[in-house]
């Protein structure tokens, strides 16, 4: 039986000693065990969300008598709270324990332990997938999507690759450098943009992704919000949809790419490119990020696309101040409860540009550093500008993860 969407149940990494200040005092624990409890926060920490009194106290005496501990909100104590959030402390020992004597409690504990199994499993899983024109394994190594805006207005490369034919040229001069995935976009989708007509962002897309299909050695993927154009980029050769919008701005997008059997990258966003960065607000970035992103997953899969052909994209820059871009990008391993390959793309983004007070055209070296961080906390794949620069970075960061240590040899840079 599934777990109840109201319980956000999700593995935490928290970076810092001040990061696990931070949530334990979110959740309303008495301020005297707040560093008491913080210092347990940086080993396994699961937080569940949304539970009533019975369920957290019961929680927390079980993880107690296992030798564990558990926060809560003061007033859970004295039985006087409706909800709470519940952080729970242990090592993988502990939790088997707890799960196994949650499992015949009452009060819907039952489906909080299979929440809790489902979200450590999810967190562990080996990540592939399979798509029409090739395969991706994550366990062995970052995956690079090449971005090509066939735009005259976007934030980076807008104008650069109009000309059908500097377009192709370029999406091979990416695929030369390394790129997987070539991520091919029509309708600019930057800060204060406005939604562009269907046939203006075919007539764009189409002759690029035809020649791109025929000449280049990669999986496509079509960056757009329409059904319209989904339909006709998958027909000329796209193995990804890339929706920013989680499949929330067009009703028939899901169902649309469940039909196709192709792949589908789940951005997340708030509001729209015309007005998403018009004052962005979060009281918890993680929780309603996770949670958010959890509930397209559900669409998705409700629609009738496999669970297998979904990847999720926390959507940098996209309705998020400068403080949640970093949250996302340091504690990016909590969203691999959701159990999905995982892509990021900083790649030239504004908060790069507010950290070191550079235009566009010099954000290299910050991208560079992104795309390490976000590699090594946990990103499958990462969507750059800059293919030979990040992909060179990528090896490297992949190398000191030892993600190649199964197969005996390292794979060789393309």
């Amino acid at each position: 039986m599934e777990t109840p969407p109201d319980h956000n149940i999700r593995l935490m990494r928290l970076p810092t000693y001040e990061d696990a200040v931070l949530e334990v005092r979110r959740i309303g624990v008495d301020s005297y065990a707040i560093p008491i409890l913080a210092s347990k926060a940086l080993g396994m920490s699961i937080k569940v969300e949304h539970l009533d009194c019975a369920q957290s106290n019961i929680i927390k005496q079980t993880a107690l008598s296992v030798g564990a501990d558990a926060a809560v909100a003061r007033p859970v104590v004295t039985g006087c709270a409706e909800k709470t959030d519940l952080i729970l402390f242990c090592n993988q020992r502990q939790l088997e324990e707890i799960i196994e004597r949650l499992t015949i409690q009452p009060f819907g504990l039952k489906r909080i332990a299979e929440g809790l199994k489902r979200a450590v499993e999810s967190a562990c899983s080996p990540r592939a997938m399979s798509l029409p024109g090739g395969e991706m394994d994550f366990s062995r190594r970052t995956y690079l999507a090449g971005v090509l805006n066939v735009t005259p207005d976007s934030f980076s490369d807008g104008g650069e690759h109009l000309d059908p034919t500097d377009a192709v040229e370029w999406g091979l001069n990416m695929v030369e450098d390394g790129a997987d995935i070539i991520d091919i976009g029509g309708e600019s989708t930057r800060p204060g943009s406005r939604p562009m007509p269907v046939g203006e962002e075919l007539d764009r897309v189409m002759p690029v992704i035809e020649a791109l299909s025929r000449e280049g050695n990669c999986l496509l993927s079509i960056d757009t919000q329409k059904t319209e154009v989904a339909r006709e980029a998958v027909k000329a050769g796209c193995s990804i949809v890339n929706d920013i919008s989680g499949l929330n701005a067009d009703p028939n997008m899901a169902v649309e790419i469940a039909g196709k059997g192709v792949g589908v990258v789940i951005g997340h966003i708030r509001g729209t490119p015309r007005d998403m960065q018009k004052d962005p607000h979060y009281h918890d970035v993680m929780s309603e990020v996770t949670s958010e992103l959890r509930a397209s997953i559900e669409i998705a899969e409700s629609s009738g696309i496999a669970s297998s052909k979904i990847i999720i994209d926390p959507g940098i820059g996209f309705g998020k101040r400068l403080e949640d871009n970093l949250t996302i990008m340091r504690r990016l391993a909590e969203l691999r409860s959701l159990g999905k390959p995982i892509m990021v793309g900083p790649s030239r983004k504004s908060f790069i540009g507010t950290i070191l007070g550079l235009p566009v055209g010099e954000r290299l070296e910050g991208t560079a550093a992104a795309v390490a961080i976000s590699v090594a906390n946990g990103a499958d794949l990462v969507r750059v500008h800059d293919v030979k620069e990040m992909k060179r970075i990528s090896l490297v960061v992949d190398a000191l993860l030892d993600k190649n240590h199964s197969s005996g040899e390292p794979e060789s840079s393309r």
